[in-house]
């Protein structure tokens, strides 16, 4: 049973390791909340962390293979997909992505104040949840 949480928390670790350097604000703190396979759902996984980025920080352009839930905690984030206007969302605000979208902006709306938010999706198991993108949009 401990060799089994053990390599969980491997495969967490690793997974949020492609999820913070390639994509997530250079600093940004990432915490992993849980990783489950979903049952019923052959290949799926439910990942939720918690992602706190600080005064001014902002993430590079990517996209999730995944469905990508958001529920703001504290502070205010600056949210933009491509085809979309910015949305600047405030502590109990919602953001959803699908598969397809483009997420172009990513980023703390305070220059002054850390901003938490959580993330839930559902994924591709073992697959990266954040995948960069080139900026040619």
């Amino acid at each position: 049973m401990k060799t089994v949480t053990l390599l969980k928390q491997i495969a967490l670790t690793a997974l949020l390791s492609i999820v913070s350097l390639a994509t997530l604000a250079q600093g940004a703190k990432v915490i992993p909340l849980i990783k489950q396979q979903l049952a019923g759902m052959n290949n799926k996984e439910g990942l939720m962390l918690m992602v706190e980025y600080g005064p001014g920080m902002s993430a590079k352009a990517h996209r999730h293979d995944a469905n990508i839930f958001v529920y703001v905690l504290e502070g205010s984030v600056t949210m933009q997909l491509a085809g979309s206007e910015p949305l600047t969302l405030v502590a109990g605000d919602t953001f959803y992505e699908s598969e397809q979208d483009i997420h172009l902006i990513s980023e703390n709306a305070s220059s002054n104040e850390t901003a938490k938010f959580l993330v839930f999706s559902v994924k591709n198991k073992n697959l990266p949840v954040v995948i960069p993108i080139q900026q040619q949009l």
